[in-house]
C-alpha cells in the first residue's frame, strides 16, 4: 500500500488543481477542481481566473454564452458550477438528497403556518412555478409577482415563530431538482441575481439524471482524481452523503486504498499510480470558498494551525493567500480595487514577492471593480476591529 506524503499532496495540488501551470481555458480550469463553489457570484470568476487566467468575459462565455458550466443547487445544499456533462450525475445523487431535505422540511414550515398537507402544498408551488418560469423565466422576485401563492407567508426555516414568503424556498427546490437553472444574471458579474429558466430552456435539451448510485460513483471518481488521496470522512464531508453511499461509490470506482503520511487510511482513483512532483514553487490567490481550500474535511497539511485566523466557525474560509501548496494568508481589496495581501506570519523575501506579482495581476484583473465577501477571515476583521485603518499589510 502506497503511503502518500503531505509534500506529495501538496505538490498534487498545483498540478491537479492547476495552479502552478494555468489550465488551458475556463472549461479545463472547472473540470481541475470537478466543480466551483457558487455561493458568491464572484467566487467562480475568481477561482476560474486563478487556475486559467481568463478574464471576464471568457468566463462569463462559457457561463452564459457557450453555457458549457452550469450553476446548480448540490452537495450540502451549496451552490456549485459544474461542467455540464457533470449535471445528470449531480442532480441523480448529492442533488436528489438536497431535494429530499428540502421538500421536507418545507412542507413541515407551510403546516406550522397552518397550512392544511404540506407535502401536497409544497407540490402544486412547484408544479406552478416551474409552468411560470417554461412561459417566461424570471427573477425569484418577478416570479413572485406573477404567482401570488409564492408570497403565501410560512414558517421561516430555523425560526418556526418567524413567517416569511415561501417564494424563495419553493424556486430553490426547483433550483435543487434541476428543473430549473441560475440562467442569466440581472446583475453584475460579482452580484448573484440569477433569471431561473428551464433547464431545456437553457441548454437546449434537459441533460438527464443518473441513478443514484451511478451519480455518486461519478462524482467519486472525479474528486478522486482532483482531490486524491483523501479519506472516507473527506468524501463524506465533501459530498454530504452517508458513509454507506461513499463506501459504496468507491467500491464502485475501484479506488486504490493508500496511507497518508500520519498513518490513515486514505484512497485514490484507480488510474492514479504515479507519484506526482513539483519542483517549481507557486502562488495563488484564491477567493471565498473556493474548492482548493474548502475540498477536504482534513486539511492539516495545508493549513497547519491557522485555521482559526482564516475560517469561521462554520468551517467557511474567506480568501487565501497560498504558497508552494500552503495557505499563508489571506487578500483584502482597497476601496480603489487595489489587491494587498495579509500574511498570517513573516514568509520569506522570495514569498512575499512571489504574492505581490500576483496581486499585482490580481488587481489589474479586477480593473477598479471591488467584490465584497460574506467571509471575511477572522485575522482581516481582528486588525479592522482594532482600529488600525488597514484590513491588509503591505
Amino acid at each position: 500500500m502506497r503511503t502518500v506524503t503531505d509534500d506529495e499532496r501538496r505538490a498534487r495540488i498545483g498540478v491537479r488543481h492547476a495552479l502552478a501551470t494555468a489550465a488551458p481555458g475556463v472549461e479545463a480550469a472547472v473540470r481541475a477542481v470537478t466543480c466551483l463553489h457558487a455561493t458568491e457570484a464572484s467566487s467562480i470568476y475568481l477561482s476560474a481566473y486563478a487556475r486559467s487566467r481568463a478574464d471576464r468575459a471568457s468566463i462569463s462565455d462559457a457561463l452564459f454564452g457557450r453555457r458549457t458550466v452550469v450553476r446548480q443547487l448540490a452537495m450540502r445544499r451549496t451552490a456549485f458550477a459544474f461542467p455540464v456533462d457533470l449535471l445528470a450525475a449531480a442532480r441523480g445523487s448529492a442533488s436528489a438528497r438536497v431535494v429530499r431535505q428540502m421538500t421536507a422540511r418545507l412542507a413541515k414550515d407551510a403546516e406550522l403556518a397552518g397550512i392544511d398537507d404540506g407535502p401536497a402544498w409544497v407540490d402544486r408551488r412547484c408544479a406552478e412555478a416551474l409552468e411560470a418560469i417554461r412561459e417566461a423565466p424570471g427573477t425569484t422576485a418577478q416570479l413572485r409577482a406573477r404567482l401570488p401563492e409564492l408570497n403565501t407567508r410560512i414558517a421561516a426555516e430555523g425560526r418556526p415563530t418567524v413567517l416569511a414568503p415561501a417564494g424563495s424556498r419553493v424556486v430553490s427546490v426547483l433550483a435543487a431538482s434541476g428543473s430549473v437553472v441560475r440562467g442569466d444574471n440581472a446583475g453584475r458579474w460579482q452580484v448573484s441575481r440569477p433569471v431561473w429558466t428551464a433547464v431545456e430552456q437553457w441548454l437546449g435539451e434537459d441533460p438527464g439524471v443518473l441513478d443514484e448510485r451511478e451519480g455518486y460513483r461519478e462524482l467519486v471518481r472525479r474528486w478522486l482524481w482532483s482531490f486524491g488521496p483523501g479519506t472516507e470522512d473527506d468524501l463524506v464531508w465533501w459530498l454530504g452523503a452517508t458513509k454507506t453511499a461513499v463506501r459504496r461509490a468507491l467500491d464502485d470506482v475501484g479506488a486504490t486504498p493508500a496511507l497518508l503520511e500520519d498513518g490513515t487510511p486514505a484512497w485514490l482513483h484507480p488510474d492514479d499510480a504515479e507519484e506526482v512532483r513539483l519542483d517549481e514553487g507557486w502562488a495563488a490567490l484564491l477567493p471565498t470558498l473556493d474548492p482548493t481550500t474548502m475540498g477536504w474535511r482534513r486539511r492539516d497539511f495545508y493549513l497547519g494551525n491557522r485555521g482559526p485566523q482564516l475560517f469561521d466557525g462554520a468551517g467557511n474560509a474567506g480568501p487565501t493567500a497560498w504558497w508552494n501548496g500552503r495557505i499563508v494568508g489571506t487578500w483584502t481589496q482597497q476601496p480603489d480595487g487595489t489587491v494587498e495581501v495579509v500574511p498570517i506570519e513573516p514568509v520569506p523575501r522570495a514569498v512575499a514577492a512571489a504574492l505581490e506579482e500576483e496581486a499585482a495581476r490580481l488587481t489589474a484583473w479586477f480593473d477598479g471593480d471591488v467584490v465584497a465577501t460574506g467571509y471575511v477571515p477572522p485575522i482581516v476583521r481582528g486588525r479592522v476591529s482594532r482600529g488600525s485603518g488597514e484590513a491588509s499589510a503591505r
